[in-house]
Order: structure tokens, then sequence, then C-alpha cells
């Protein structure tokens, strides 16, 4: 590699054209003194660029290794508030002042006086290819199977949860090696357990699997710990999920797994794909008669008409533009968020800014299509900014590698050239794709609803006096914290205990999570 620089670098520009895989790349000209940092079309390695001194430039993968760096560390209140708002805290914010973090597929520059520059040089082609549906589905046929095959390596094996990635990845190891591990995690609880499908996998492709059933005393053991590792705070319930079936997986000499996130975002994979389609035939309406539907159906009488109170509820959502709508059951939407925050903290952020980073990043989508819109959307806030996140950090936590065969680049570029009405025609999620694999995936696979590793903490804290325990601590002492008024804390409890575990859970573990790595990281 480093005859290559020498003899072939020019700028940066030209040079990531000729790469691709999961890198960052920091490139020092020891002419000038300016410094490149090139990261992947995903940022699947984090990088936290220091400029609080004036003097030094610390550029580093861990933000602990830089928060002791200067004496003036204090926290930022808009990431705290993005926190609470995406349940993890997206670039380029981070969670310290003077700190931040590169955003996914960007260079950025320095030069000798610390200037910073960056540019965005990931933008996919979004232009369909004149090939036939039937030669698509075989080209994803050959990509994916090419990208599973050249990340096996020695002691490797897979997470299977049993929905199409996991289970596509799980198929092609075993296509590539004459012995394939796979790896689930098993919950005892209704509506949370999909390791009958992960089975139904296994047994089709030969795989050794094996199946880890978390309790919540594990949940208990591990909680602080697990909240505390990540770089910053990361409130995806679903981390302690991964850890355990990593853990589970390292025990047994496994050294590198595959894991299958990233198909949903490049397939259309996620119900919010087609469900928020159904709302954009209002946009495609003549104005006058947008008018007259919203004057008949979105008032308080239509609300009050069984036959007409859906149509009341579709006009209102309809109401709301992308990326917006996606964003109407978000928790700092639900409440009021005059009676969620305290008034000084409102006092020190935007509360806007999350909507309007959304918003930047789904307009800059070079597609028009909403369905890809949503998806490029979903590339940074929930691959990059979260899912990624979680399953490498975990992974490293377990002392396990990861890696992400189906959202190689090839593959990103490959799925820009489906179009989205091949990929989720009307309703029909994941349609390209599951002709695509119809006779090597299990009928029952090709068939099954959506699941995946979701925790049922909800369900586990009101029947676990311990781990109650330690959740009720935590969130007495974020009381302290002034970020969320004491009465919504309370209010919280109070209604997770009597009402929705599910929802009001999530909401709970998210504060435990802020407070747990609080304690742990910036005290």
């Amino acid at each position: 590699m480093q005859w290559l620089l020498e003899h072939t670098y020019t700028d940066a520009s030209s040079f990531v054209s000729t790469i691709a895989g999961y890198f960052l790349l920091i490139l020092i000209n020891k002419t000038d003194g300016s410094i490149e940092v090139i990261n992947d079309h995903v940022g699947s390695i984090p990088c936290y660029v220091d400029q609080r001194d004036s003097k030094v430039l610390r550029i580093s993968d861990s933000l602990a290794a830089l928060q002791p760096s200067v004496n003036n560390t204090s926290i930022n209140p808009q990431a705290a508030f993005n926190y609470i708002f995406y349940h993890c805290i997206p670039s380029p914010i981070c969670l310290y002042r003077g700190i931040c973090k590169l955003e996914p597929g960007v260079i950025v520059s320095f030069d000798n006086a610390g200037t910073l520059q960056q540019y965005n040089y990931y933008q996919p082609d979004f232009s369909p290819s004149n090939d036939t549906p039937e030669q698509l589905m075989q080209r994803c046929r050959q990509l994916i199977s090419e990208a599973v095959r050249r990340n096996i390596t020695d002691h490797c094996a897979a997470f299977l949860s049993g929905g199409l990635d996991s289970s596509t990845v799980a198929g092609m190891l075993a296509k590539h090696s004459q012995l394939a591990l796979t790896y689930s995690i098993g919950f005892d609880a209704k509506g949370y357990d999909e390791t009958e499908y992960a089975l139904i996998t296994a047994k089709h492709f030969g795989t050794t699997h094996k199946v880890h059933y978390l309790q919540p005393e594990e949940i208990q053991q591990h909680f602080a710990e697990v909240a505390g590792y990540f770089n910053e705070p990361f409130g995806n319930s679903s981390a302690m999920a991964a850890y355990m079936c990593a853990k589970t997986a390292k025990t047994d000499g496994i050294k590198v797994l595959l894991a299958g996130d990233g198909g949903d975002e490049i397939f259309a994979g996620n119900e919010r794909y087609v469900k928020q389609k159904v709302f954009e035939h209002y946009s495609a309406l003549p104005s006058p008669l947008q008018a007259l539907l919203n004057l008949g159906l979105n008032n308080g009488l239509a609300d009050k008409i069984p036959f007409l109170k859906k149509g009341s509820s579709y006009i209102r959502q309809a109401k709301v533009p992308l990326p917006d709508r996606l964003d109407s059951y978000n928790f700092v939407n639900h409440f009021d968020i005059t009676q969620m925050f305290s008034a000084e903290f409102l006092q020190q952020i935007d509360v806007n800014y999350p909507a309007e980073q959304k918003r930047r990043r789904y307009h800059a989508c070079p597609s028009a299509d909403v369905v890809d819109k949503m998806m490029y959307l979903d590339w940074k806030f929930t691959l990059a900014d979260n899912d990624l996140v979680k399953v490498s950090q975990m992974c490293q936590l377990a002392g396990v590698e990861v890696r992400f065969p189906l959202f190689e680049k090839e593959l990103v570029d490959f799925s820009c050239s489906v179009p989205a009405s091949l990929k989720a025609p009307g309703q029909s999620l994941r349609d390209f794709y599951k002709h695509s694999f119809r006779g090597f995936l299990p009928d029952a696979t090709l068939t099954k609803s959506k699941h995946g590793f979701g925790l049922p903490f909800g369900v586990w804290l009101k029947q676990n006096p311990e781990l109650k325990q330690l959740a009720l601590t935590a969130l007495q002492q974020f009381k302290e914290r002034n970020i969320l008024q004491p009465n919504f804390i309370d209010q919280a409890i109070d209604t997770f205990e009597n009402g929705h575990s599910g929802y009001y859970g999530e909401l709970v573990w998210i504060i435990v999570v802020l407070e747990l790595w609080l304690q742990k990281n910036a005290e």
C-alpha cells in the first residue's frame, strides 16, 4: 500500500474512487504538513477529531483516548438532546464540546493551520439498469455470493436471526465452507423469540447451529459493562443480544462473525418504506382536492365517526412531509417537550436540529423516488450511526471481529441500479430480493414477517426485581443532571408500570443507559 500511495496517489478524490471495502485512512503530506482523512462509504470505523487545543490536532477512533487530553472537556447539550431523539448520537456532533466525528463517505482535509474542509465523495448513481429483472436477480445472487466468500476466514461463523439477510449470509457461508457455524439469541418472552426460523435456516443449509437463550439475570450482570463500553451513549437495546451472541461464539473459539446488516436498507426491507408510499398518494393529488379532503376529514367531528376516523388519521399523517413523518412516534414528538426537558436545558439546544439533519440527508439523495430517499437516509442514521456501531462495538467487547458482506460498496452501488419499483413494488417488501433467492432460501424464510434481535427489556423489567432496582436507581440518579424534568421521569416510570411495557420500556432503557454511560465515562 505504501508503494501504491507513493507512485499513483495524486489527490484524495481520484484515489478513493479506486478502492473499496471498510477503511479509515489518514494521509500526511510531508511537504506542506497538510492532512487528509478518508473513511469508507458507511463510516464503519469511528473517527473523532479533537480541535480543542489550537496547537495540536488529535484524531482517534476512540473517544476515550481523546477525552482526558484537554482539561476543559464538557458535555454538549445538543448531543444529549440528539441522543434522546435518536437513541444514539449521529455524526458529526459528539457528546463533548470541541470534538466532532466524521460522517460516512467523506474526505476531510486540514491545512497546517488546522483549518478543516470536508467533501462528501460518496454519491452513488441511481441510474436504473437496462438489464432485465432476471439478469439483475442473477447479478444480485452472484455479488452476494462473492461478497460472503471473500469475507470468510479461519474460525469464522455467522449471526443467524432467521430473517432474510442473516439466512442469506448463513447459506452462502455453508456454500463456501466445509463446516458452517451459526449463532442465534433466543428469548423466553412471547412475541420476541425467533429461533424457530433460525433453526429452519440452519437445517436447510446444514449449519452447526447454537442458540443462547438470554436471561434477565444476564442483562443485570452485564448492563453497566455494555452501556459503558460504547464510545458514546448508545441506547439500542438489542446491543445486549448482539454482545451475548458474540460472547457465546467467542467461547467456542470463533474469531470472525459475519453479519447480515444492510440488506434491508439497500433492497427495501423495512416496513416504513411501503407504508410511507401510501401517504405519498395525498401529495400527488391536485391542490384543490387536497384542500377539500383536509376540510372534510381533518377535524374533530370526523374523528368521532367510525367510518371516517381512519380517513382523518390518514390526512393528518399525509400532511406531514417526508422525512419528518418517519418520526411521528418518536418520544420527543410524542410528549410535550416543555414538560419533558428542563427549561434550563432547552435554552441551550436547538430542538429542530435532528429534523433538519434528517431533511438535509433525505433531500441530498440523487434519486427522486421516495423509497430510494428513505433507504439513503437509513444508510446514515440506521446503519452508520446505529446498527453497525452496535454490532461492531459489541463484537469488539466480546473479542470477536465482525464483517458486513451485504453492505460492501459493490453491493450498495449495484442496488442503486435496481429501480425502486422492482425492489418494493406496491406494498411488497423485498420483492426483488425474495425473487432473487427463491429456491436458495427456505420458503418459510421468504414468507415470514420481519423481526430481528429485539430485546424484551420492558417485559423483564417487570418480572426481575434486581433488574428493576438497577433501572430505578439509575433513573433517580439521572434526575440530578437537570436534562429531563424529575416529574417526567416519574411519569415515565408510572406509565411503564401501568401501560405498554414495550414502548415505555424502551424509554426507560435509553435513560438508564445514558446515566450508566455518564457514570463510567464522564465523571
